[in-house]
């Protein structure tokens, strides 16, 4: 039985979801995405509703090094997925392979 093919916003958007998970699993992480977003923990969830919000969160991941290698490494995904994820977030009319 063939799995249903998935378009490549909804993959991103798992990624992103994926991502917020690992921001919130360190503390200090955690404290720095809320401080530069300005959300509260208790809004997360209903900002993760949010494609931009979800771009932003695959953004913040995105800009260091260190924490895109780490998050790859727990999401079992290669970085350049995960830039293209956030392409797909960002640009939704562009085809993300």
């Amino acid at each position: 039985m063939r799995k249903p093919t998935r378009n490549p916003r909804e993959v991103a958007e798992i990624v992103a979801v994926q991502a917020l998970s690992f921001i919130a699993s360190e503390p200090e992480r955690l404290g720095a995405f809320l401080s530069e977003s300005g959300l509260g923990p208790e809004t997360l969830r209903s900002a993760a509703a949010n494609p931009q919000f979800l771009a932003h969160v695959l953004d913040f991941v995105m800009r260091d090094d260190a924490t895109v290698k780490a998050f790859a490494a727990v999401s079992q995904l290669h970085p350049t997925n995960i830039a293209a994820a956030h392409q797909a977030l960002i640009d939704p009319g562009l085809e993300v392979p």
